[in-house]
């Protein structure tokens, strides 16, 4: 399961804080925990200062670099971030996110995914916005995947988010995901599917409860990946204990192993 932390990113409230006070510990603190807690990637959003961005990336790339070897998933909706973000990356293969089939986006982002070597996280999203349907989010990932192969990235470095909405809006949502994995992974093996899950809860009370059902499900339904707080210990547990049941963790070895390291908790 490729873990992506989530928790750097501005549009949480502490976060927001502490990029506005330069809290340099506060944003440190957050990547060593999540790098400690088994995150392959970890997230870093400064979308919320819409004047002031691409400073405020710079400035937290630069610290998080300091106290982390684990690869950025570099989180922007402005390409010039985004091409700030790749530029200063030093460990390992970044991750681009997200590209999306709006035109404009597209346009920006493809020659970003095509010049680093990078992994790149493909929205369900066209100029007609999110769809409701699992069909036009199959037709739209394809498309994604289809024209990145073609203009020359490997597909193995593609991944693609189906687009979690809150099942308090509407209580299909969730089926509309799943279905949409499924049929990603059936018709692109090669491809990961890595998704916002945290998204589905919105609205609803025990959050956390809801989110850890859902990945359950997702990873039943072949999700390879998700953007996810990596400091609960009980969503850490479930995963691991789902990989195992899953046949995807040979011998449970990696679940022994998280439960000697405390990973996966008891209770």
């Amino acid at each position: 399961m490729i873990i992506v932390g989530e928790l750097i990113n501005s549009t949480r409230k502490k976060v927001k804080e502490a990029m506005e006070k330069n809290d340099e510990e506060y944003i440190k603190n957050l990547a060593i925990k999540q790098d400690k807690a088994g995150s392959d990637f970890i997230d870093v959003n400064a979308g919320a200062f819409v004047f002031d961005e691409v400073k405020k990336l710079e400035w937290a790339i630069n610290i998080i670099q300091e106290v982390t070897k684990k690869p950025l998933a570099i989180d922007s909706p402005r390409p010039e971030a985004l091409e700030l973000g790749l530029k200063m990356h030093k460990n390992g293969k970044p991750l681009i996110n997200s590209i999306t089939k709006e035109s404009e986006r597209w346009k920006k982002v493809l020659p970003l995914a095509l010049e680093y070597d990078s992994y790149i996280l493909g929205l369900c999203i066209d100029d007609n916005g999110i769809p409701e349907d699992a069909d036009t989010r199959f037709k739209i990932a394809s498309s994604i995947i289809n024209d990145l192969v073609k203009e020359g990235k490997k597909i193995e470095d593609i991944a693609i988010d189906p687009i979690t909405n809150p099942l308090s809006v509407n209580t299909t949502y969730g089926l509309v995901l799943l279905d949409t994995v499924k049929r990603i992974k059936k018709e692109f093996p090669e491809v990961k599917v890595i998704a916002g899950l945290s998204n589905i809860s919105y609205g609803l009370p025990a959050r956390k409860q809801i989110n850890r059902a859902f990945m359950v499900m997702a990873m039943t339904y072949g999700m390879d990946g998700a953007l996810i707080d990596p400091l609960d210990p009980i969503m850490i547990s479930l995963i691991k204990a789902t990989e195992a049941l899953l046949n995807k963790d040979p011998y449970c070895a990696n679940y022994l192993k998280a439960y000697r390291e405390g990973t996966v908790v008891k209770t």
